[in-house]
């Protein structure tokens, strides 16, 4: 095996370990366990690294060089690598949204109760503050 064919075989490894990872932070947002992903994890950050040099190093001559069956299968594990990591990214988009959605809310909700008037309350009635952004000429 020349040196070429290692590497792109080592790069083919690293793939199908990131494709396995993916596809475990997949399920575990859709059991709605964020915390079991293990793309945070150590070793799953070493692999990307890993992956990165790996795939930073080999040429497009390294790949026609190669046997047939050996370019479809790099092929082949390349497709299924982008087809994960984009299902990934859009799951995970998703999941960045709702709970941004839910923060805006929750925030929303207590500078609303925050700046209700209490008409019948011992101290007088203060002129409420806006909780938003900075108002420079509130005369105006």
């Amino acid at each position: 095996m020349t040196a070429d064919a290692s590497k792109i075989q080592r790069l083919m490894a690293l793939t199908e370990r990131l494709t396995d990872a993916l596809r475990a932070d997949i399920a575990a947002l859709e059991r709605g366990r964020p915390r079991e992903m293990r793309t945070p994890a150590a070793d799953v950050q070493q692999l990307t690294a890993l992956y990165s040099r790996e795939a930073a190093c080999f040429t497009p001559a390294a790949v026609r060089a190669l046997p047939k069956e050996a370019r479809d299968t790099l092929t082949t594990v390349t497709a299924r690598f982008r087809e994960v990591l984009a299902l990934h990214t859009r799951i995970v988009t998703r999941v960045k949204n709702a709970t941004e959605g839910m923060v805006r809310a929750i925030a929303d909700d207590v500078a609303k109760r925050k700046s209700a008037l209490r008409p019948y309350s011992p101290v007088p009635a203060a002129r409420p503050r806006s909780p938003g952004a900075m108002i420079y000429n509130n005369l105006v």
